[in-house]
């Protein structure tokens, strides 16, 4: 797994050398999370999170351009009415952007994300927070829209659905919807 990660990030370093350094654009992006887990047997709530982090955009031709983002990102998900599942991660989304319309974007890429907390909380018990037994590493799929509001303002929904497993008992993956509001420098 480290090894994919590696050779992604050399061929996206590879890439950016080959375009010219003032088409690059960077910036920042912040928004909601609505997560749960998707599998296993447990009666599940969504819960509401965030996600903010860096972005950059490298424009491969005029209709298509590759977005890497280096985002925190909170997830989880609400089992039995009372028990909340946390996990937090740093995640590297890869996605490929691809313009239908001028400013309108359809974008599909991998996600990588490391996990840098997790936790479980009860409700209404006196039982302390403990640790889960989360993946160190989770990986994903992204399918999302995006539109360009001008210059710099973005705008873009995306939704992720886990590739691996986030726990192996109950073999559960991630299932995140986002929305975003992102400024590019």
């Amino acid at each position: 797994m480290k090894k994919l990660c590696f050779a992604i990030l050399f061929a996206t370093v590879g890439l950016m050398q080959q375009t010219n350094a003032q088409e690059v654009q960077f910036g920042a992006k912040a928004g909601l999370n609505v997560s749960t887990f998707s599998g296993g047997d447990a009666d599940r709530n969504s819960l509401i999170g965030f996600h903010a982090g860096f972005i950059s955009e490298i424009p491969l031709s005029e209709k298509f351009s590759l977005q890497p983002e280096l985002l925190y990102t909170t997830q989880g998900s609400e089992a039995n009415g009372n028990v909340k599942v946390k996990v937090d991660y740093i995640a590297l989304p890869i996605m490929a952007k691809y313009y239908l319309a001028d400013g309108f974007s359809l974008e599909v890429g991998p996600q990588f994300s490391f996990l840098v907390n997790d936790k479980i909380e009860f409700e209404d018990s006196i039982l302390p927070e403990f640790d889960t037994d989360a993946a160190n590493i989770d990986v994903g799929a992204n399918i999302g829209l995006g539109y360009n509001l001008g210059d710099n303002m973005l705008v873009q929904a995306r939704y992720n659905f886990g590739i691996t497993t986030v726990a192996e008992n109950p073999d559960v993956k991630n299932s995140v919807f986002q929305v975003s509001l992102g400024y590019k420098f």
